[in-house]
Protein backbone atom coordinates (compact mmCIF):
# COMPACT_ATOMS: atom_id res chain seq x y z
CA UNK A 1 0.00 0.00 0.00
CA UNK A 2 2.69 2.45 1.02
CA UNK A 3 4.71 1.70 -2.44
CA UNK A 4 1.36 2.59 -4.30
CA UNK A 5 0.93 5.83 -2.27
CA UNK A 6 4.77 6.83 -3.11
CA UNK A 7 4.12 5.71 -6.98
CA UNK A 8 1.16 7.67 -7.38
CA UNK A 9 2.72 10.79 -5.17
CA UNK A 10 4.86 12.77 -7.95
CA UNK A 11 0.71 13.24 -9.29
CA UNK A 12 -0.24 15.41 -6.16
CA UNK A 13 3.01 17.26 -6.00
CA UNK A 14 2.89 17.75 -9.98
CA UNK A 15 -0.35 19.56 -9.32
CA UNK A 16 0.64 21.68 -6.32
CA UNK A 17 3.19 22.96 -8.69
CA UNK A 18 0.48 23.40 -11.53
CA UNK A 19 -1.21 25.57 -8.92
CA UNK A 20 1.57 28.00 -7.69
CA UNK A 21 2.25 28.10 -11.17
CA UNK A 22 -1.14 28.65 -12.43
CA UNK A 23 -1.29 31.59 -9.18
CA UNK A 24 2.01 33.10 -10.32
CA UNK A 25 1.14 33.65 -13.99
CA UNK A 26 -2.18 34.78 -14.00
CA UNK A 27 -1.09 38.46 -13.39
CA UNK A 28 0.78 38.88 -16.31
CA UNK A 29 -2.00 39.58 -18.67
CA UNK A 30 -3.45 41.23 -15.58
CA UNK A 31 -0.72 43.78 -15.90
CA UNK A 32 -2.68 45.59 -19.46
CA UNK A 33 -5.77 45.27 -16.99
CA UNK A 34 -4.41 47.74 -13.78
CA UNK A 35 -3.21 49.76 -16.55
CA UNK A 36 -5.76 50.67 -18.09
CA UNK A 37 -8.50 50.43 -15.27
CA UNK A 38 -6.63 52.24 -12.71
CA UNK A 39 -4.76 54.56 -15.14
CA UNK A 40 -1.23 53.27 -14.16
CA UNK A 41 2.26 54.89 -15.44
CA UNK A 42 5.20 52.92 -16.53
CA UNK A 43 6.81 52.91 -13.06
CA UNK A 44 3.74 51.43 -11.60
CA UNK A 45 3.44 48.57 -13.49
CA UNK A 46 7.06 48.10 -13.27
CA UNK A 47 6.80 48.07 -9.84
CA UNK A 48 4.25 45.29 -9.48
CA UNK A 49 6.24 43.39 -11.52
CA UNK A 50 9.46 43.56 -10.17
CA UNK A 51 7.98 43.47 -6.60
CA UNK A 52 7.31 39.69 -7.31
CA UNK A 53 11.00 38.71 -8.70
CA UNK A 54 12.42 40.48 -5.10
CA UNK A 55 10.59 37.58 -2.71
CA UNK A 56 11.39 35.31 -5.24
CA UNK A 57 14.69 34.92 -5.62
CA UNK A 58 15.35 34.59 -1.93
CA UNK A 59 12.37 32.32 -1.31
CA UNK A 60 14.00 30.05 -4.34
CA UNK A 61 17.43 30.10 -2.40
CA UNK A 62 16.30 29.79 0.90
CA UNK A 63 13.88 27.08 0.20
CA UNK A 64 16.04 24.97 -1.93
CA UNK A 65 18.29 24.90 0.93
CA UNK A 66 15.69 24.13 3.72
CA UNK A 67 14.40 21.59 1.71
CA UNK A 68 17.88 19.81 1.97
CA UNK A 69 17.94 19.84 5.03
CA UNK A 70 14.46 19.61 6.73
CA UNK A 71 12.86 17.82 4.07
CA UNK A 72 10.76 18.63 1.17
CA UNK A 73 7.78 18.19 2.57
CA UNK A 74 7.58 20.39 5.70
CA UNK A 75 9.05 23.53 3.37
CA UNK A 76 6.41 22.77 0.00
CA UNK A 77 3.02 22.09 2.23
CA UNK A 78 2.75 25.58 4.06
CA UNK A 79 3.84 27.54 0.63
CA UNK A 80 1.24 25.41 -1.55
CA UNK A 81 -1.56 26.38 1.34
CA UNK A 82 -0.37 30.56 1.25
CA UNK A 83 -0.59 30.63 -2.45
CA UNK A 84 -4.11 31.23 -2.27
CA UNK A 85 -3.98 33.70 -0.23
CA UNK A 86 -1.70 35.75 -2.11
CA UNK A 87 -4.73 35.62 -4.77
CA UNK A 88 -7.15 36.41 -2.21
CA UNK A 89 -5.41 39.89 -1.29
CA UNK A 90 -5.59 40.71 -5.08
CA UNK A 91 -9.18 39.87 -4.81
CA UNK A 92 -10.16 41.88 -1.94
CA UNK A 93 -7.58 45.41 -2.66
CA UNK A 94 -8.41 45.10 -6.70
CA UNK A 95 -7.89 48.82 -6.54
CA UNK A 96 -5.16 49.50 -3.74
CA UNK A 97 -1.34 49.36 -5.19
CA UNK A 98 -0.24 48.31 -1.41
CA UNK A 99 -2.76 45.50 -1.34
CA UNK A 100 -2.01 44.47 -4.76
CA UNK A 101 2.02 44.30 -4.70
CA UNK A 102 1.38 42.59 -0.91
CA UNK A 103 -0.52 39.96 -2.93
CA UNK A 104 2.29 39.55 -5.22
CA UNK A 105 4.81 39.66 -3.12
CA UNK A 106 3.57 36.63 -1.27
CA UNK A 107 3.34 35.00 -4.54
CA UNK A 108 6.84 35.56 -5.59
CA UNK A 109 7.64 34.15 -1.85
CA UNK A 110 5.43 31.07 -2.51
CA UNK A 111 6.78 30.51 -5.81
CA UNK A 112 10.29 30.40 -5.15
CA UNK A 113 10.04 28.07 -2.03
CA UNK A 114 8.02 25.71 -4.29
CA UNK A 115 9.48 25.62 -7.63
CA UNK A 116 12.78 24.50 -6.53
CA UNK A 117 11.72 22.02 -3.36
CA UNK A 118 8.78 20.68 -5.32
CA UNK A 119 11.09 19.79 -8.87
CA UNK A 120 13.46 18.17 -6.45
CA UNK A 121 10.78 16.46 -4.76
CA UNK A 122 9.36 15.40 -7.77
CA UNK A 123 12.78 13.80 -9.21
CA UNK A 124 12.89 11.38 -5.72
CA UNK A 125 10.12 9.79 -6.65
CA UNK A 126 10.19 9.54 -10.16
CA UNK A 127 12.57 7.32 -12.07
CA UNK A 128 14.25 7.53 -15.74
CA UNK A 129 16.66 9.55 -17.03
CA UNK A 130 15.01 12.76 -18.23
CA UNK A 131 11.47 11.26 -16.86
CA UNK A 132 11.44 13.76 -13.64
CA UNK A 133 12.44 16.95 -15.45
CA UNK A 134 10.04 16.57 -18.19
CA UNK A 135 7.28 16.10 -15.37
CA UNK A 136 8.19 19.12 -13.66
CA UNK A 137 8.22 21.02 -16.38
CA UNK A 138 4.88 19.58 -18.01
CA UNK A 139 3.17 20.59 -14.59
CA UNK A 140 5.05 24.59 -14.36
CA UNK A 141 4.20 24.74 -18.34
CA UNK A 142 0.79 23.89 -17.78
CA UNK A 143 0.65 26.13 -14.94
CA UNK A 144 2.04 29.22 -16.53
CA UNK A 145 0.44 28.79 -19.39
CA UNK A 146 -3.04 27.91 -18.31
CA UNK A 147 -3.42 30.52 -15.21
CA UNK A 148 -3.04 33.80 -17.96
CA UNK A 149 -5.22 32.00 -20.65
CA UNK A 150 -8.13 31.63 -18.32
CA UNK A 151 -7.21 35.00 -16.26
CA UNK A 152 -7.18 36.63 -19.99
CA UNK A 153 -10.10 35.52 -21.48
CA UNK A 154 -12.09 36.80 -18.07
CA UNK A 155 -10.53 39.99 -17.94
CA UNK A 156 -11.63 40.60 -21.20
CA UNK A 157 -15.05 39.11 -21.27
CA UNK A 158 -16.04 38.45 -17.73
CA UNK A 159 -17.89 41.36 -15.24
CA UNK A 160 -15.21 43.22 -13.07
CA UNK A 161 -12.15 42.45 -14.46
CA UNK A 162 -10.25 43.24 -11.64
CA UNK A 163 -11.66 40.59 -9.28
CA UNK A 164 -13.28 37.64 -11.56
CA UNK A 165 -9.88 36.36 -13.21
CA UNK A 166 -8.69 35.49 -9.65
CA UNK A 167 -11.61 33.08 -8.33
CA UNK A 168 -10.38 30.09 -10.39
CA UNK A 169 -6.96 30.06 -8.39
CA UNK A 170 -8.83 30.66 -5.13
CA UNK A 171 -10.51 26.84 -6.09
CA UNK A 172 -7.53 25.35 -7.80
CA UNK A 173 -5.23 26.43 -4.56
CA UNK A 174 -7.32 24.93 -2.07
CA UNK A 175 -7.79 21.69 -4.10
CA UNK A 176 -4.36 21.42 -4.33
CA UNK A 177 -3.48 22.21 -0.77
CA UNK A 178 -5.78 19.44 0.22
CA UNK A 179 -4.30 17.55 -2.36
CA UNK A 180 -0.36 17.61 -0.67
CA UNK A 181 -1.30 16.62 2.56
CA UNK A 182 -0.72 12.66 2.42
CA UNK A 183 2.04 13.14 0.27
CA UNK A 184 5.14 11.35 2.05
CA UNK A 185 8.59 12.65 2.20
CA UNK A 186 10.55 10.21 -1.06
CA UNK A 187 13.53 9.79 2.05
CA UNK A 188 14.81 10.67 4.81
CA UNK A 189 16.12 14.30 4.85
CA UNK A 190 20.21 14.85 4.84
CA UNK A 191 21.38 14.95 8.25
CA UNK A 192 24.02 17.69 7.71
CA UNK A 193 27.42 16.65 8.95
CA UNK A 194 30.70 19.06 10.31
CA UNK A 195 31.59 19.08 7.03
CA UNK A 196 28.60 19.55 4.96
CA UNK A 197 27.23 21.89 7.51
CA UNK A 198 29.65 24.38 6.57
CA UNK A 199 29.79 23.88 2.95
CA UNK A 200 30.35 27.13 0.94
CA UNK A 201 27.50 29.04 -1.26
CA UNK A 202 26.53 28.55 -3.86
CA UNK A 203 26.66 24.48 -4.10
CA UNK A 204 28.94 22.67 -5.36
CA UNK A 205 27.62 21.85 -8.42
CA UNK A 206 26.87 25.55 -9.34
CA UNK A 207 30.84 26.19 -8.74
CA UNK A 208 31.94 24.22 -11.60
CA UNK A 209 32.37 25.57 -15.13
CA UNK A 210 30.37 22.82 -16.54
CA UNK A 211 27.26 24.89 -15.14
CA UNK A 212 28.20 27.99 -16.36
CA UNK A 213 29.28 26.60 -19.75
CA UNK A 214 26.13 24.51 -20.15
CA UNK A 215 23.52 25.45 -17.61
CA UNK A 216 23.70 29.13 -17.69
CA UNK A 217 23.69 30.63 -20.75
CA UNK A 218 20.38 29.08 -21.76
CA UNK A 219 18.49 29.33 -18.41
CA UNK A 220 17.57 33.24 -18.47
CA UNK A 221 16.23 32.39 -22.25
CA UNK A 222 13.58 29.94 -20.32
CA UNK A 223 11.21 32.78 -18.93
CA UNK A 224 12.74 35.03 -21.44
CA UNK A 225 11.37 33.93 -24.06
CA UNK A 226 8.14 33.48 -23.31
CA UNK A 227 8.08 37.12 -21.20
CA UNK A 228 8.94 38.68 -24.88
CA UNK A 229 5.66 36.76 -26.25
CA UNK A 230 3.22 37.00 -23.04
CA UNK A 231 4.41 40.88 -22.14
CA UNK A 232 6.33 43.00 -24.67
CA UNK A 233 5.01 41.55 -28.29
CA UNK A 234 1.03 41.76 -27.08
CA UNK A 235 1.87 45.13 -26.09
CA UNK A 236 3.57 46.10 -29.35
CA UNK A 237 1.34 45.07 -32.12
CA UNK A 238 -2.15 45.55 -29.79
CA UNK A 239 -3.48 49.19 -28.10
CA UNK A 240 -5.86 48.89 -24.77
CA UNK A 241 -8.71 49.99 -26.97
CA UNK A 242 -8.26 46.46 -29.35
CA UNK A 243 -8.66 43.20 -27.32
CA UNK A 244 -5.13 44.01 -25.83
CA UNK A 245 -6.10 41.20 -22.69
CA UNK A 246 -7.62 38.73 -25.15
CA UNK A 247 -4.53 38.92 -27.27
CA UNK A 248 -2.20 38.48 -24.37
CA UNK A 249 -4.12 35.20 -23.97
CA UNK A 250 -3.80 33.77 -27.05
CA UNK A 251 -0.27 34.77 -27.05
CA UNK A 252 0.10 33.20 -24.05
CA UNK A 253 -1.81 30.34 -25.02
CA UNK A 254 0.39 29.79 -28.29
CA UNK A 255 3.84 30.16 -26.99
CA UNK A 256 2.88 27.44 -23.90
CA UNK A 257 1.44 25.02 -26.03
CA UNK A 258 4.72 24.86 -28.32
CA UNK A 259 6.13 24.62 -24.91
CA UNK A 260 4.03 21.52 -23.88
CA UNK A 261 4.51 20.00 -27.09
CA UNK A 262 8.33 19.89 -27.34
CA UNK A 263 9.22 18.90 -24.16
CA UNK A 264 8.83 15.08 -24.76
CA UNK A 265 11.58 15.58 -28.27
CA UNK A 266 13.31 17.28 -25.18
CA UNK A 267 13.64 14.72 -23.21
CA UNK A 268 14.54 12.51 -26.10
CA UNK A 269 17.46 14.14 -26.87
CA UNK A 270 20.57 12.27 -26.12
CA UNK A 271 22.27 15.52 -25.20
CA UNK A 272 20.79 17.73 -23.08
CA UNK A 273 23.13 20.61 -24.06
CA UNK A 274 22.18 19.94 -27.51
CA UNK A 275 18.44 20.68 -26.01
CA UNK A 276 20.23 23.90 -25.09
CA UNK A 277 21.48 25.28 -28.45
CA UNK A 278 18.23 23.91 -30.23
CA UNK A 279 16.50 26.35 -27.71
CA UNK A 280 18.47 29.15 -27.80
CA UNK A 281 18.04 28.74 -31.80
CA UNK A 282 14.25 29.03 -31.44
CA UNK A 283 14.67 31.73 -29.14
CA UNK A 284 16.47 33.41 -32.15
CA UNK A 285 14.12 32.71 -34.77
CA UNK A 286 11.34 33.76 -32.43
CA UNK A 287 13.28 37.63 -31.67
CA UNK A 288 14.16 37.45 -34.98
CA UNK A 289 10.50 36.97 -36.28
CA UNK A 290 9.15 39.57 -33.39
CA UNK A 291 11.78 42.49 -35.75
CA UNK A 292 9.07 42.01 -38.57
CA UNK A 293 5.66 41.55 -36.08
CA UNK A 294 6.93 44.70 -34.37
CA UNK A 295 7.86 46.79 -37.61
CA UNK A 296 4.73 45.96 -39.10
CA UNK A 297 2.55 46.09 -36.01
CA UNK A 298 1.44 42.51 -37.40
CA UNK A 299 -0.46 40.01 -35.01
CA UNK A 300 -0.17 37.20 -37.21
CA UNK A 301 3.81 37.89 -37.39
CA UNK A 302 3.71 37.98 -33.37
CA UNK A 303 1.57 34.90 -32.82
CA UNK A 304 4.53 33.18 -35.16
CA UNK A 305 7.15 34.88 -32.98
CA UNK A 306 5.02 33.34 -29.81
CA UNK A 307 5.40 29.98 -31.11
CA UNK A 308 9.05 29.92 -31.68
CA UNK A 309 10.00 31.41 -28.47
CA UNK A 310 7.39 28.64 -26.78
CA UNK A 311 9.59 26.21 -28.52
CA UNK A 312 12.58 27.57 -26.97
CA UNK A 313 11.29 27.71 -23.38
CA UNK A 314 10.09 24.03 -23.60
CA UNK A 315 13.44 23.02 -24.69
CA UNK A 316 15.55 25.31 -22.80
CA UNK A 317 13.45 24.13 -19.09
CA UNK A 318 13.83 20.41 -19.92
CA UNK A 319 17.39 20.44 -21.32
CA UNK A 320 17.97 22.74 -18.23
CA UNK A 321 16.67 20.74 -15.04
CA UNK A 322 17.79 17.09 -16.84
CA UNK A 323 21.23 19.02 -16.88
CA UNK A 324 20.90 20.46 -13.02
CA UNK A 325 19.79 16.85 -12.23
CA UNK A 326 22.72 15.32 -13.30
CA UNK A 327 25.13 17.51 -11.74
CA UNK A 328 23.44 17.71 -8.16
CA UNK A 329 24.73 15.58 -5.20
CA UNK A 330 21.22 14.25 -3.40
CA UNK A 331 22.36 16.42 -0.59
CA UNK A 332 22.48 19.81 -2.13
CA UNK A 333 19.77 18.48 -4.82
CA UNK A 334 17.62 21.22 -3.98
CA UNK A 335 19.80 24.40 -3.77
CA UNK A 336 21.33 23.81 -7.09
CA UNK A 337 17.57 23.33 -8.73
CA UNK A 338 16.63 26.56 -6.52
CA UNK A 339 19.69 28.42 -8.74
CA UNK A 340 18.65 27.04 -12.01
CA UNK A 341 15.60 28.57 -11.21
CA UNK A 342 16.82 31.87 -10.00
CA UNK A 343 18.80 32.09 -13.24
CA UNK A 344 15.55 30.84 -15.40
CA UNK A 345 13.97 33.96 -13.46
CA UNK A 346 16.63 36.53 -14.77
CA UNK A 347 14.73 36.36 -17.94
CA UNK A 348 11.77 38.03 -16.76
CA UNK A 349 14.01 41.32 -16.89
CA UNK A 350 13.16 40.75 -20.80
CA UNK A 351 10.75 43.27 -20.99
CA UNK A 352 13.35 45.67 -19.38
CA UNK A 353 16.19 44.90 -21.40
CA UNK A 354 13.68 45.92 -24.19
CA UNK A 355 12.80 48.84 -23.36
CA UNK A 356 16.75 50.04 -22.54
CA UNK A 357 17.87 48.29 -26.23
CA UNK A 358 14.95 50.74 -27.36
CA UNK A 359 16.08 54.08 -26.03
CA UNK A 360 19.03 53.60 -28.04
CA UNK A 361 17.45 53.30 -31.31
CA UNK A 362 13.94 52.00 -31.43
CA UNK A 363 11.49 48.89 -30.40
CA UNK A 364 13.08 47.10 -34.16
CA UNK A 365 16.06 48.26 -33.15
CA UNK A 366 15.83 46.62 -29.47
CA UNK A 367 13.90 43.58 -31.54
CA UNK A 368 17.55 43.61 -33.95
CA UNK A 369 19.75 44.13 -30.61
CA UNK A 370 18.31 41.33 -28.64
CA UNK A 371 18.41 38.70 -31.41
CA UNK A 372 21.61 38.93 -32.13
CA UNK A 373 22.57 38.38 -28.44
CA UNK A 374 20.61 35.52 -28.33
CA UNK A 375 22.55 34.20 -31.52
CA UNK A 376 25.72 35.15 -29.63
CA UNK A 377 24.81 32.76 -26.87
CA UNK A 378 23.02 29.99 -29.33
CA UNK A 379 26.79 29.76 -31.05
CA UNK A 380 29.10 29.88 -27.94
CA UNK A 381 26.98 27.03 -26.73
CA UNK A 382 27.33 24.75 -29.85
CA UNK A 383 31.19 25.59 -29.87
CA UNK A 384 31.51 24.76 -26.35
CA UNK A 385 29.87 21.51 -27.84
CA UNK A 386 32.19 20.91 -30.63
CA UNK A 387 35.18 21.24 -28.21
CA UNK A 388 34.21 18.93 -25.62
CA UNK A 389 33.19 16.32 -28.03
CA UNK A 390 31.80 12.85 -27.62
CA UNK A 391 31.41 13.60 -23.73
CA UNK A 392 28.67 15.95 -24.94
CA UNK A 393 26.66 13.25 -26.33
CA UNK A 394 24.94 11.94 -23.17
CA UNK A 395 23.74 13.83 -19.96
CA UNK A 396 27.12 14.20 -17.50
CA UNK A 397 26.93 11.83 -14.58
CA UNK A 398 26.98 12.62 -10.87
CA UNK A 399 30.57 13.22 -10.22
CA UNK A 400 32.19 13.99 -13.35
CA UNK A 401 32.53 17.60 -12.42
CA UNK A 402 33.08 18.03 -9.15
CA UNK A 403 36.43 18.77 -9.78
CA UNK A 404 36.64 21.25 -12.13
CA UNK A 405 35.14 24.33 -10.06
CA UNK A 406 35.27 27.61 -10.54
CA UNK A 407 37.48 29.38 -8.25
Amino acid sequence: MASTTRSGAWVRIAFAMFAVGWGANQFSPMLIVYRHELRLGAAAVAGLFLVYALTLIPGLLIGGSASDRFGRRPVVLPFVALSPLATVLLVLGPRSLAVIALGRALAGLCSGVVFGSATAWVQELSHGAGLSARRSALALTAGFGLGPVVAAGLAQWAPDPLVVPYLPHLVIGVAAAIMLWPTPEAAAPVQATPTSARRAWPPAAVRTGRFWLTVAPAAPLVFGSVSLAIVVLPEEVTSARSLSAGFAGLMTALSFSAGVAVQPLARRLRSTLAGNVAGLGCAAAGAGTGIAAVAASDRVLAGSAAVFLGLAYGLCLVSGLRQAEHLARPDERGAVIACYYALAYLGFAAPYLVDGLASMSDQVGAFVLLTGIIAVLALGTAGYAIRAGTNLSRPVTRGSVRHKKIS
